[in-house]
């Protein structure tokens, strides 16, 4: 009796153990396959480039665009964060986010001289700790949008705050090195939470871009009007530029107007576009925008 419960058990550990063995293995092919279409992308170019306005809600001018790189459709990811997800597991971030970077100022560039020519400044989104490596700080970049024909002073690196700041000292450091070669510094994603006002006080950022989830319903919700206020308190004594993302309704739009913010961002103003279209202010305070 006691050998057969033994032997129920052996077998139950052995398939078990087959499980997970086949299980790893299909994971380590999945891997393999899309490990493989990534750095297929990387050498095609194979990622769509949107440019989503950056208005000026006092005037209407529009002021800048953000980039946005978007993977094509692949069976291998269902979704692009599912894409930006697996990217952040490899080994080839720095090297992906330099191939991102490069991309946008290549075709921001040629969007620009194809259309009007103006010198509209640039958003583009980089992981903190990017800015740390040596490979991107050594001028690479630099010597780069010169040879496109773009200033320093007109580019913006969009840090999210999702990503914490550990080492506040070196990170000044660092960021006054890129300052110093006209590079302008904004950080993404205040007020969502996920880090505290330690980074703006510390790293005294251009632009503050204002969470979606904050800006949401914005002109119904007090204790978000009062963060609100108390961040554009802060800007203004510190010099620095807000931006409201995620506008999507003219409520939000208006109110944001009432209370002095100077710029926004959002389907209400301008949706994300390959080419470089310029973004407006709605014309009726009635109509809802969709």
């Amino acid at each position: 009796m006691k050998s057969v419960l033994f032997s129920g058990v052996n077998t139950l550990n052995l398939f078990s153990y087959f499980k997970h063995r086949i299980q790893r293995k299909h994971g380590e092919l999945i891997y393999f396959k899309r490990y493989k279409e990534l750095i297929k992308i990387i050498k095609n170019e194979s990622m769509q480039t949107y440019f989503q306005p950056i208005v000026n809600i006092q005037n209407g001018d529009t002021f800048a665009f953000e980039a946005l790189n978007r993977p094509l459709q692949c069976v291998l990811f269902d979704s692009t964060d599912h894409f930006y997800e697996f990217v952040g597991q490899t080994n080839i971030v720095f090297p992906f986010e330099q191939f991102c970077r490069n991309l946008s100022l290549k075709r921001f560039t040629e969007r620009i001289n194809s259309q009007n020519g103006q010198n509209f400044n640039l958003f583009i989104n980089i992981h903190p700790h990017v800015l740390l490596d040596k490979n991107y700080h050594s001028g690479e970049t630099f010597k780069f949008i010169k040879e496109l024909g773009i200033q320093p002073e007109q580019v913006v690196f969009e840090l999210t705050e999702r990503s914490a700041v550990t080492d506040f000292n070196e990170f000044k450091r660092v960021l006054s090195h890129y300052r110093k070669q006209g590079y302008r510094i904004a950080i993404d994603d205040v007020g969502s939470g996920y880090n505290s006002l330690k980074t703006l006080i510390y790293l005294k950022p251009e632009f503050i871009k204002l969470d979606r989830s904050l800006i949401q319903n914005i002109d119904q919700n007090e204790a978000g009007q009062s963060l609100v206020s108390l961040i554009h308190e802060f800007a203004e004594q510190s010099k620095t530029k807000i931006i409201a993302e995620g506008i999507e309704r003219l409520e939000e739009l208006n109110y944001l107007q009432s209370v002095g913010i100077q710029y926004a961002q959002g389907y209400a103003l301008g949706r994300p576009n390959q080419e470089i279209k310029l973004g407006s202010i709605p014309n009726s305070k009635n109509i809802p925008v969709k």
